[in-house]
């Protein structure tokens, strides 16, 4: 009885344990409709700003030594939609977006932007 009682104890604490792994802790996405918006929201931003650092980055990459990079807001589009899941990611966010990282991050030297 004691000894399948703790291995019920250890099955359901292994069980907890697997489930909490892939989340790393903390749960994915709320289930609360509401707070999954709130979470979305507060995402959205912070998606936007990696997108942008992203294409800079791929377009430096991508140009040749002496030419500038240029990086579109197309490619941050792209980005949001397809690594981020942010499918309805507008044009003009992703714009402002670019632009003011193009501006933070002195990309004026070595870069064209249609932001």
């Amino acid at each position: 009885m004691n000894v399948t009682l703790g291995a019920l104890v250890a099955a359901a604490g292994i069980a907890l344990a697997a489930l909490g792994l892939p989340a790393g802790g903390r749960v994915r996405r709320p289930f609360h409709a509401r707070r999954a918006h709130a979470a979305e929201r507060r995402r959205y931003p912070v998606a936007l700003r990696r997108a942008c650092d992203m294409a800079i980055a791929e377009a430096r990459r991508r140009a040749g030594a002496g030419e500038p990079a240029i990086v579109r807001t197309d490619a941050v589009l792209e980005l949001m939609r397809g690594h981020f899941g942010f499918p309805y990611a507008r044009r003009e966010d992703a714009a402002v977006a670019l632009y003011g990282r193009f501006r933070e991050r002195g990309c004026a030297v070595d870069c064209v932007t249609d932001a």
